[in-house]
């Protein structure tokens, strides 16, 4: 039995919420934007990985982090009495590399979420939603160089999750809370077909920030999250800026800051780097729009045969199983 898991595109931080704040997408013409893990019982533990993007990974497949995410899912096994087999995983690369959509998130998650799947339908026993989320972060972290979920969690969960403090001492085991995003809206993600690593982008960032700017970040958060409660989209667009991260990226990424004026000058509702980049997202109310600006990326912001322009909506589903 063979048992396959997709996990989706993301876009980490949505500009006003460094961190703390991420959204997962998905392309409307049906388009698979992120990784497939399918998992089958073998003679010993292998991965193989296939795909557009395979020969942008490591040669060995056991520096790879679906590789470390069975090793990891193992002891999680382990610990916990339940009998282990042995597995061939398949990872099909679909996701750029160090492209700002939460590509090694997508591979995390796909694969815990692919072993998981398996020990429930073969076994009956797995893990729960916070015991996977845990898993997930600790993988994502080995990957970014630091702990964070904004990736990984809209990849597992889908919609626009809110990362929640999580203290040791905190017995409610939550991590994420899913906002009330505008599902209605179009997301034109346009993926330049360069790479920029998350640890470079966050090696531009200061070690500290002024009074100023840290009033302006929690004044922006707090205003979002109150307008996507509220439902009120103009409100919640208005303050989509990014006073943490985009000032200091914005030289990593050639085309970026042109694109983002002629964008927001032709009526977009917010333009900002997905992640730590160099993907850009704007958001649009009318598909009709976001087809028009995604012609004009394609044109303008694309640098190699690598690069694509993809119109997306939320996804509400996160990772699921293949049929």
């Amino acid at each position: 039995m063979a048992i396959s898991v997709f996990a989706p595109a993301s876009i980490g931080n949505v500009s006003v919420g460094f961190d703390v704040l991420g959204l997962a997408v998905k392309p409307i013409d049906g388009t698979l934007l992120g990784d497939v893990v399918t998992v089958e019982k073998a003679e010993s533990n292998d991965l193989t990985v296939i795909g557009k993007f395979a020969d942008k990974l490591p040669s060995d497949p056991k520096d790879n982090i679906v590789w470390d995410c069975l090793q990891l899912f193992n002891k999680a096994l382990e610990k916990s009495g339940f009998g282990i087999d042995s597995v061939l995983l398949t990872l099909d690369k679909k996701m750029p590399v160090g492209s700002g959509l939460g590509s090694s998130a997508c591979s995390v998650v796909a694969g815990l979420e692919a072993l998981n799947a398996y020990y429930k339908e073969v076994h009956q026993k797995g893990f729960d939603e916070h015991e996977m989320l845990l898993m997930m972060g600790q993988m994502e972290a080995k990957i970014s160089g630091s702990l964070h979920y904004d990736n990984v969690a809209p990849c597992y969960l889908g919609g626009l999750q809110l990362m929640v403090p999580c203290e040791p001492s905190n017995e409610s085991n939550i991590l994420t809370r899913t906002l009330p995003g505008f599902n209605d809206c179009y997301y034109v993600m346009a993926y330049p077909g360069i790479e920029v690593s998350t640890k470079a982008s966050r090696e531009v960032l200061p070690t500290s920030y002024s009074r100023q700017d840290v009033i302006a970040f929690g004044q922006n958060l707090a205003t979002f999250v109150d307008a996507c409660h509220r439902q009120d989209k103009q409100q919640a667009f208005s303050v989509m800026t990014d006073v943490v991260a985009e000032p200091y990226r914005t030289e990593l990424l050639p085309k970026y800051q042109q694109a983002h004026d002629y964008l927001m000058s032709q009526g977009s509702l917010a333009v900002g780097i997905s992640g730590s980049g160099p993907t850009l997202f704007c958001v649009c109310e009318e598909q009709a729009q976001a087809q028009e600006f995604a012609h004009w990326l394609q044109t303008n912001y694309l640098q190699t045969d690598l690069g694509f322009v993809h119109v997306c909506k939320v996804d509400e589903v996160g990772a699921c199983t293949l049929d």
